[in-house]
């Protein structure tokens, strides 16, 4: 198969969907890659160790999309993308689809076949290629929240671990999943009052043990989030629903009446936000003030620490695109239930239940997705 990797382009995003490594994986199959020029090259993978990796490098995204039979990339197609996107082509990466009905609408036009990183799944209901970015961005929301609670910042001016004598801030995080453990740790490590709402009571048992009751757990009630985020110099919001636009939790009534210069970090934002004020955000403007409440809405967050970030993603993605290329997108997905999951458009049908019911498609079973393309190809042959 011929597989093509184009350079990222939403703003500050340095991130490359195959490192070298994964490059020289997939040549040891028998598979070609071309690699855009420069591509990697913002986080020390240089053209020179692709092309030693077995690839080859190509000038612009037009030649690859116009090429390769799949395409690998990191974050969600961009307009301009999409509409290279041509039938039968297979698109792997994030898509996050719920919130962007324009993308769902022009990858349903191209007839490719896209699978989303977010939606595939593992043998115990988990989402492994979701994993690796909800475990820096919950690390990196804290990280990111301590800094914006500075004065300098807009924030209240508070030390996140506090000083003897003075009381550390107090952290919220909304959701006990992969983001809110990990932004727990976080907080904890640096010496905060740390309280997790979530609403499974075996996953808050889970937390205690964890913890070992060093973090504060609480069943996720409007009446436990409303009294927590106004007493919180920094809330974390970690839902998640799988595929689906998240859950607004923290309305813009709380916002308004928490503390003047607290913080909020939307991890949730590339699903729609978890919090009624929240709107995406980039590196290059990561926060805006509402009621004198800081948001950081950064889309992409694991995009400011992208080397870390590349290598994590692929070691959870490669097995799946070894497969895909191996054995052609169609038998992969069928002989693969897990990666089935992560179908979520396929010659312009939505093939996710959760995307379709959203914003509006008529949701067509995956398998039965497969079976009708490939009696619509055999008619046409």
């Amino acid at each position: 198969m011929l597989i093509g990797v184009p350079k990222e382009i939403k703003n500050h995003e340095y991130r490359i969907g195959l490192t070298p490594a994964s490059v020289r994986e997939l040549v040891g199959h028998g598979h070609e890659v071309i690699v855009q020029k420069d591509g990697g090259s913002a986080i020390g993978f240089t053209d020179e160790m692709y092309e030693q990796a077995g690839a080859k490098i190509i000038d612009t995204p037009e030649e690859i999309f116009a090429t390769a039979e799949m395409i690998v990339k990191v974050k969600e197609p961009q307009p301009h993308e999409c509409e290279m996107l041509r039938p039968g082509q297979l698109l792997y990466t994030y898509l996050h689809l719920a919130p962007d009905p324009k993308q769902t609408e022009l990858l349903v036009k191209s007839g490719a076949t896209c699978i989303a990183y977010e939606t595939v799944t593992d043998r115990f209901g988990g989402l492994p290629l979701l994993a690796p970015m909800s475990e820096v961005a919950g690390r990196m929301s804290v990280q990111c929240g301590a800094h914006h609670l500075e004065k300098a910042q807009g924030g209240l001016g508070v030390l996140l671990g506090g000083v003897p004598g003075v009381a550390p801030a107090k952290v919220l995080v909304i959701g006990g999943g992969v983001v809110g453990t990990n932004a727990a740790k976080m907080a904890l490590g640096m010496g905060a009052d740390v309280t997790i709402l979530d609403r499974s009571l075996p996953r808050l048992r889970q937390l205690d043990d964890i913890f070992g009751g060093a973090v504060r757990t609480e069943y996720s009630t409007n009446d436990a989030i409303e009294k927590h985020a106004l007493e919180s110099d920094l809330v974390i919001g970690a839902v998640l629903i799988p595929g689906a636009a998240a859950p607004k939790l923290l309305t813009r009534d709380h916002i308004s009446r928490m503390k003047k210069g607290a913080v909020v970090v939307d991890v949730a934002i590339d699903q729609g936000g978890c919090f009624e004020t929240s709107k995406a955000t980039t590196h290059q403007e990561p926060t805006y003030v509402v009621d004198g409440v800081v948001h950081y809405c950064v889309a992409n967050m694991p995009g400011g620490v992208a080397r870390t970030s590349t290598m994590a993603l692929n070691n959870a993605t490669l097995p799946f695109a070894v497969a895909l290329a191996n054995k052609g997108a169609k038998q992969a997905l069928l002989d693969d239930a897990n990666l089935l999951e992560g179908l979520n458009v396929h010659a312009g049908m939505v093939t996710y239940e959760a995307v379709a019911d959203v914003l509006g498609y008529e949701y067509v079973d995956p398998k039965l997705a497969l079976q009708k393309s490939a009696v619509a190809e055999g008619a046409a042959a």
